[in-house]
């Protein structure tokens, strides 16, 4: 390289204005594009979180729920008629979900069955229902209690199916439009 074009490069560079430094109007845009696809891709997995999390409240305390009808039955041979009786300190309504539970069928025997509910306040999360019933054990006089936990395959506010509060041929089933939780 000539010393003269040396020169004349480092005179350029030195005598370059400070207005010249910084980003160029597509380096930004460049930027601002994608933060903007990174936003979109994130934020909807973001709210889904928020629901998720609202609705393992109402996942626990229709689990609560359950097992509270399952000791109650246990300690009076029947089910309780309401939450107030069933005396396990849960809300009847919280800002996400209201909370009912109900002796179905309290006749004694194989068909007693108790139904709790937790139907959302809001449009974004899904309605719970749980049900206890009795079932005798295979090859003996024994009865045994089941549990079941129903989830609304969509959100919204509204009630949840768990086959009408009974649990058909002591098997474990959800009525149409739920699915069973893992719970």
């Amino acid at each position: 390289m000539k010393s003269e074009f040396k020169v004349k490069f480092l005179q350029y560079l030195l005598s370059r204005k400070d207005s010249e430094k910084g980003f160029t109007l597509i380096e930004l845009l460049v930027v601002v594009i994608i933060i903007g696809v990174l936003a979109a891709i994130a934020l909807p997995a973001f709210f889904n979180q928020t629901a998720k999390a609202k609705q393992s409240e109402a996942r626990t305390y229709v689990g609560s729920l359950n097992k509270g009808q399952q000791a109650y039955y246990s300690e009076k041979s029947r089910f309780a008629p309401n939450l107030d009786v069933l005396g396990v300190g849960i809300k009847t309504t919280t800002t996400n979900f209201s909370y009912t539970s109900s002796a179905i069928n309290s006749t004694g025997g194989t068909n007693a069955t108790a139904l709790s509910e937790a139907l959302s306040q809001l449009p974004a999360l899904r309605s719970y229902a749980g049900v206890v019933s009795l079932s005798l054990v295979a090859g003996s006089s024994d009865v045994t209690s089941l549990a079941i936990l129903c989830e609304n395959n969509q959100p919204g506010a509204g009630g949840v199916s768990a086959n009408g509060g009974t649990l058909p041929n002591n098997a474990q089933g959800c009525g149409a439009g739920t699915q069973t939780t893992g719970q």
